[in-house]
C-alpha cells in the first residue's frame, strides 16, 4: 500500500510542477527538461507515470474537470436553492462568464496555453448541459418552464456563453457585450417558455443589477 501512495504523492508532484510551470511559461514554453530539474528526478521516473508533455497536460485538464464539475454537481444537487438561483450558482461555479474558479481560467486564457483552452471548453460543452438539465427538469416540475428540449436547451445556451462571452473567441466593447447578455437572458426565456423578465436575476453572472435593467 505505501508503493501506490508513494507513487500517487510523486505523480501529484509532477502535476503540480507542470501546473505551475505552465503557468509561468505557457504549455509550448515548458519543456519536459524544465519539469524534471524542478521536481528533481530522473526521465526515466517522468516517464513511468507521463508518457510526454501532452499526458501531463491532459491529466491537468483531468483534475481542472474534476474540480469545476465537482463543484457544479454539488451546487445543482441542493434542493434547498432556488431554480433560479441554482442556475446562477452553477455557470458562476464553472467561471464561465467569471466566477469561482478565476485561476483556471487566467491560466488557460494566455496565447501559449491555447490547446488547454481548447480542451477545457470540450470538457464544459460536454459536461454542464447534463448538469444545468437536471435543474431545468425541475424548474418543469414546478411549472416555471414548459419545454420539450432540456437538455438541447442547455446545450445551445452553453455552447452560446463559451463562445460569446469567451473574451478569445469574440471581442466585444462593453455596449456590444451588454446588447448580447441581455439579448442572450431574453432567448433562454424563450427557449424554456418561462415568462418574461422570469430570468433577469441571472444578469448578475455578468455583473449587471437586474433592478437597473428594468
Amino acid at each position: 500500500m505505501r508503493i501506490v501512495k508513494d507513487a500517487e504523492e510523486r505523480r501529484n508532484e509532477i502535476l503540480d510542477t507542470a501546473d505551475e510551470l505552465f503557468a509561468l511559461k505557457g504549455f509550448d514554453g515548458t519543456s519536459t527538461n524544465d519539469i524534471l530539474e524542478k521536481v528533481g528526478i530522473a526521465r526515466g521516473t517522468l516517464y513511468h507515470h507521463f508518457k510526454s508533455k501532452e499526458d501531463i497536460m491532459d491529466a491537468l485538464i483531468e483534475r481542472y474537470s474534476a474540480r469545476l464539475l465537482g463543484a457544479a454537481q454539488g451546487i445543482a444537487a441542493d434542493k434547498n436553492i432556488p431554480v433560479v438561483e441554482r442556475i446562477i450558482r452553477v455557470v458562476m461555479a464553472l467561471n464561465l462568464s467569471g466566477g469561482g474558479s478565476k485561476e483556471i481560467m487566467e491560466h488557460i486564457h494566455k496565447p501559449q496555453n491555447a490547446l488547454m483552452h481548447q480542451k477545457i471548453q470540450k470538457v464544459i460543452i460536454h459536461g454542464v448541459p447534463p448538469i444545468l438539465t437536471e435543474i431545468i427538469r425541475e424548474g418543469i416540475e414546478q411549472g416555471m418552464f414548459s419545454t420539450p428540449y432540456p437538455y438541447e436547451c442547455m446545450e445551445m445556451v452553453v455552447i452560446y456563453a463559451n463562445t460569446v462571452f469567451d473574451g478569445d473567441m469574440v471581442a466585444l466593447t462593453d455596449e456590444e457585450r451588454l446588447s448580447r447578455v441581455q439579448a442572450f437572458v431574453c432567448n433562454i426565456e424563450r427557449l424554456l417558455g418561462a415568462e418574461s423578465g422570469s430570468l433577469k436575476d441571472v444578469l448578475r453572472m455578468f455583473g449587471m443589477n437586474p433592478e437597473a435593467q428594468g
